[in-house]
């Protein structure tokens, strides 16, 4: 198991709306309008570290208040405002931690994309996963992961509306 490459002792946690197909975005944009699933990405991750890459970044359009913002990049001497830059996740994870602790927040918080998710995936404690009861076209995905090494711990479904796919709340804990 790759638990012997973890380095943080808070738990470092994934949050990310995805999918039936693992679509996570289409040009730089959630490809669904979901109220529902931005009320509770905030709720869970107000008070805490948010780590992010350049692009999630860009997405956003300003830093998420109430975080500490922290974005990995590989393009040297970036500068963001309202927003500290890594050119590793290793430094983002090291600098989010710190703060935490400094700010009593109790895990760490991966917000995206892609490429930040595939390469915290082995490392992370938590999933916590809207599912979308779609099956849009895109160009990000969330990586594939193994049930069998993860409990479901937590599962609140929501019908569909009229304005609305249906989705589901899902928190993963890692066996």
């Amino acid at each position: 198991m790759l638990a012997a490459m973890k380095t943080t002792t808070l738990p470092l946690a994934l949050i990310a709306a995805l999918a039936q197909n693992r679509v996570i975005g289409r040009d730089n944009q959630l490809p669904w309008r979901l109220p529902a699933d931005l009320k509770h990405f905030k709720a869970m991750t107000l008070g805490k570290p948010v780590i992010m890459g350049r692009k999630t970044w860009d997405s956003l359009g300003r830093p998420l208040p109430g975080r500490l913002n922290l974005v990995v990049s590989r393009q040297p001497g970036l500068q963001l405002e309202g927003a500290e830059v890594f050119s590793s996740l290793d430094a983002a994870i090291e600098r989010a931690e710190h703060w935490a602790r400094e700010q009593g927040a109790g895990e760490l918080m991966l917000i995206g994309g892609a490429q930040l998710y595939a390469q915290a995936l082995e490392r992370a404690d938590r999933l916590y996963l809207t599912r979308v009861d779609l099956r849009p076209e895109g160009d990000a995905w969330f990586p594939e992961f193994s049930e069998a090494e993860w409990v479901r711990e937590a599962h609140d479904e929501h019908p569909a509306t009229a304005d609305t796919p249906a989705y589901d709340f899902e928190t993963w804990v890692r066996r």
